[in-house]
């Protein structure tokens, strides 16, 4: 059973999301303020967490920046609808993808699933896509989702590996911000959606670049990025 930890201050929502999500088959533990979920990350042994970005005590950007120096476990970041500085934050932490409140248990139990479905090991999915891939310094192994640059591992978290998945299966051909955000982030992309151009980012950052200082990963005006060969 997959284990959710939800963490928000709306004590109705999380009763009302709990309930959705637990007859859905999953497993809900709650933190109700920043300062319980400190205690609560590693003790749930969440397979993903769902947290809200304003809460009192202790903020959720201190929260995630927390989770993300202890664990990469997928996190689903709740924000307020429209506020796209708090978005951008989350995913420059580290946060898998973003949700903006008021939202459906539906739609959340489904974007729980898209998350999950590309962040899972592959012993616990299908494993059509396993193996190892290398393109000059960059090499990625499908089946323990380990990526590394010149031998050294890169500290990706479950989205950024997803991306980078694609961009390596067609190096050299460009890949739109659409199809990233479908085979990546398990959605497709919404208006000014910002969410690749900020993983894109955060994966340039972690790996190298080439002996020339060029960035393996090239962004495309108009069309999106493409892994490019050395």
């Amino acid at each position: 059973m997959i284990n959710i930890l939800l963490i928000d201050d709306d004590s109705e929502l999380t009763g009302l999301l709990g309930e959705y999500l637990e007859q859905e088959g999953f497993r809900v533990a709650i933190a109700q303020d920043g300062e319980r979920a400190l205690g609560r990350i590693v003790d749930s042994r969440a397979d993903i967490v769902v947290l809200d970005i304003m809460m009192p005590k202790v903020d959720g950007l201190r929260v995630l920046r927390r989770i993300r120096s202890e664990s990469s476990v997928p996190v689903l970041m709740l924000t307020a609808r429209g506020d796209e500085a708090d978005r951008i934050a989350g995913l420059d932490l580290g946060a898998d993808d973003y949700l903006a409140k008021p939202c459906s248990p539906a739609e959340l139990a489904a974007r729980i699933r898209a998350i999950l479905r590309r962040t899972l090991p592959v012993e616990e999915k299908a494993s059509e896509n396993s193996g190892v891939q290398r393109e000059g310094p960059l090499s990625i192994d499908r089946h323990r989702r380990i990526a590394t640059w010149a031998d050294i591992p890169i500290a990706l978290t479950g989205v950024e590996f997803n991306i980078l998945d694609v961009l390596i299966a067609q190096v050299g051909r460009p890949v739109s911000r659409a199809e990233l955000s479908l085979q990546g982030l398990g959605r497709p992309l919404a208006s000014y959606d910002r969410a690749v151009d900020v993983h894109v980012s955060s994966i340039r950052q972690k790996i190298g670049n080439f002996e020339d200082g060029r960035s393996p990963i090239q962004s495309l005006r108009g069309v999106g990025y493409v892994l490019v060969k050395e």
